[in-house]
């Protein structure tokens, strides 16, 4: 999982995609499911290392974490792929060179990456997102 820090970022602007309802890991989603929406999006942010990137004094140190970001546009199956690739095109608009809460995201991508869980009766199509931040040590 990714910290806080990037998962407010990603989550404060996702809230401005007011196209389809936006899910999040452990969220419940069946209610969705249910009513058999015509699309919704799925997002797993994921913070893949912490490095530390400077040597110094305690307290002082730059640490870069890096992480990818899952937006899973889901799509009733047999629909096509041609309105999630449009919605997973959208989304990404939100982030390209627009970096937010100190995260930079220089890898974009649509089609790639993997569901994080089995959806019944839906099609998934990721939009993906490679990012960085930058942090000063902080230690509470």
């Amino acid at each position: 999982m990714s910290s806080p820090t990037a998962f407010d970022a990603f989550a404060a602007r996702l809230a401005d995609f007011t196209a389809l309802p936006v899910r999040y890991e452990n969220e419940f989603f069946q209610d969705l499911i249910d009513a058999n929406a015509p699309a919704w999006v799925y997002v797993e942010i994921y913070g893949d290392t912490y490095d530390q990137d400077t040597m110094g004094a305690p307290g002082a140190n730059v640490w870069e974490e890096s992480g990818i970001t899952y937006l899973h546009v889901m799509v009733p199956s047999g629909s096509g792929s041609r309105q999630a690739r449009a919605y997973a095109n959208d989304l990404l608009y939100l982030f390209r060179e627009q970096p937010i809460g100190g995260l930079v995201m220089p890898e974009m991508s649509i089609g790639a990456g993997d569901p994080g869980k089995d959806f019944p009766n839906y099609f998934s199509l990721a939009a993906t997102i490679h990012w960085t931040r930058r942090d000063i040590t902080s230690i509470p």
